[in-house]
């Protein structure tokens, strides 16, 4: 056998060994919850479900660290702003702090009020509704992960409830103001997320990158671009994040967030100044100013995140274990233990720390190549939009606003690329073949040249005879194939048409398992 095919076999093996480590921790982690909720002495029919209903949340929980959190902290591996194992460390333990900290003392029996309870007949059919939700989200975001697609994981118990629902009581049940609000956010969120994201990308590159002084332009714009950031996540950990445990009007947070912002505006500026007197006038030296706050923001996001999408993975296990005490199930809220709540957190972080390095090299660079600055405008927008959306009464979902931000910086690279392309075009038409030296001469210094000298040289370029014929003698259709192909390069359509479909089937498949396994479960319990 050659040494190739042995190289190959023993790579295979160790991946093998690594998937089988994998299963074997996330195995004995559902183990210990399904042992522990055995242990509360509930007898026959009520402690099995309970036991069961822990060990699907559970499972629900590693789903949510696997998918959701890559969003938090993808853009910021994508850029190098941190590693995958500084991302993953940040991640787990900031997401198990906000699910802990700030993650609430209740929370909603009927998920989002997707269904009435007052139609479910009783408290067992509530339990197998609630355990056929929980499971079918987590089968879904299971499906999603291992395909490599982002969704999110609220639409995913959202469709899930619905589904068992309108199977548990029929569809007049259903709470369709609901479900058409949840369906206008596909549309909405990422769309909000990608205009924000390329907005603020071309914000930066017309106040920093395209000025000849690249540095003296930081040395101002980046101190404020910093405290807005400051600003707008102080103001998103405290509508968002602490909501639970520090309730506070939104003028309040926004008062706090901008005397935070300001502190750091007066800190950051003198500190600037001095760092940027040793520096080369380069991109890369600007880029390098957004690394400390990347880092912060991976860690808001992910202490928010845990604060309100632990909810998804333990809602339904807080509901079941309400309904199995003997409670009604019409009540608006119940009380969370908080062993449901560490089931959560720990779930969430594991997951993460085993499977979600797919999803975040997904949403940090198998989408579009990012650097700092753009993961900057990315975490921006993410926290920008559902700021703006959630006091405007929008339903938005943070993972679509997030992907929709990498998708919209990515589109703006290509549409500034592709007009960059067509000034050099309209250039070299006005020079022949045998004044090469002059048109890559003037093609250097246009290209340093401030954006709006460049249109100032375009027009002068114009005064000139144009001449029909392309110094570098491409024909027509090979200038066309080269413009195809790059950018493709630059967004990546596959990542696009897969991730969208994800998107819209995400509530319909949801729906459709969590409807089987209602069914199921009311044979195997209530036959």
């Amino acid at each position: 056998m050659e040494l190739k095919y042995i190289d190959n076999l023993e790579k295979a093996t160790r991946k093998g060994k690594l998937e089988s480590l994998r299963m074997g921790i996330c195995f004995v982690f559902l183990l210990c919850v399904l042992l522990y909720a055995s242990s509360f002495g509930i007898s026959g029919e009520e402690g099995l479900l309970l036991a069961i209903a822990a060990t699907i949340g559970a499972y629900m929980a590693m789903n949510i660290g696997a998918n959701d959190v890559a969003n938090n902290v993808g853009p910021s591996v994508g850029s190098h702003a941190i590693t995958m194992g500084g991302a993953l460390l940040i991640a787990a333990l900031f997401e198990a702090a906000g699910a802990l900290i700030a993650g609430g003392d209740v929370v909603a029996t009927i998920r989002d009020g997707i269904i009435d309870p007052a139609g479910v007949a009783d408290n067992r059919t509530f339990v197998w509704l609630m355990m056929a939700a929980l499971l079918a989200g987590a089968l879904w975001l299971n499906i999603a992960t291992a395909i490599g697609a982002p969704v999110s994981t609220t639409h995913s118990i959202v469709g899930a409830v619905l589904g068992a629902g309108a199977a548990a009581a029929g569809w007049e049940v259903v709470n369709w103001n609901m479900l058409t609000s949840i369906v206008t956010s596909w549309i909405v969120s990422p769309i909000l997320g990608g205009i924000a994201a390329a907005g603020l990308l071309y914000l930066i590159k017309r106040s920093i990158t395209y000025q000849t002084d690249m540095l003296a332009a930081a040395a101002k714009t980046v101190p404020l671009l910093v405290a807005l950031m400051a600003w707008t996540f102080t103001t998103y950990l405290m509508l968002k994040g602490l909501k639970k445990v520090w309730p506070v009007s939104t003028e309040c947070a926004f008062l706090t967030g901008f005397c935070v912002g300001l502190a750091v505006f007066l800190f950051l500026r003198p500190f600037l100044r001095k760092r940027m007197a040793v520096c080369e006038n380069t991109k890369e030296s600007v880029n390098q100013l957004f690394t400390v706050p990347l880092i912060f923001s991976a860690a808001l996001l992910s202490f928010a995140h845990g604060s309100n999408d632990v909810a998804n993975a333990v809602g339904p296990l807080a509901a079941i274990a309400h309904a199995l005490g003997g409670e009604t199930t019409s009540a608006g809220e119940v009380a969370i233990p908080f062993w449901v709540m560490m089931v959560g957190a720990i779930g969430i972080s594991l997951g993460l720390a085993l499977f979600g390095p797919k999803l975040i090299r997904t949403v940090g660079s198998e989408i579009t190549e990012l650097d700092k600055m753009r993961a900057y405008c990315i975490a921006m927008a993410s926290a920008l939009t559902v700021i703006i959306a959630s006091q405007l009464g929008m339903p938005v979902s943070s993972t679509h606003i997030a992907v929709g931000g990498v998708f919209g910086v990515g589109f703006l690279r290509e549409y500034l690329k592709a007009n960059y392309a067509r000034m050099e075009d309209e250039i070299r038409a006005h020079h022949s073949q045998d004044n090469l030296a002059a048109v890559n001469a003037f093609l250097t210094s246009f290209k340093a040249a401030p954006l709006n000298q460049k249109g100032t040289m375009l027009k002068e370029l114009k005064l000139q005879s144009r001449l029909k014929q392309d110094p570098a003698n491409f024909s027509k259709p090979e200038r066309k194939g080269m413009k195809k192909f790059y950018r493709r390069e630059l967004v990546k359509r596959s990542q696009l048409q897969k991730i969208i479909a994800a998107w819209v089937i995400t509530v319909p498949a949801s729906a459709l398992m969590a409807t089987g396994i209602f069914y199921l479960l009311s044979e195997i319990f209530g036959g």
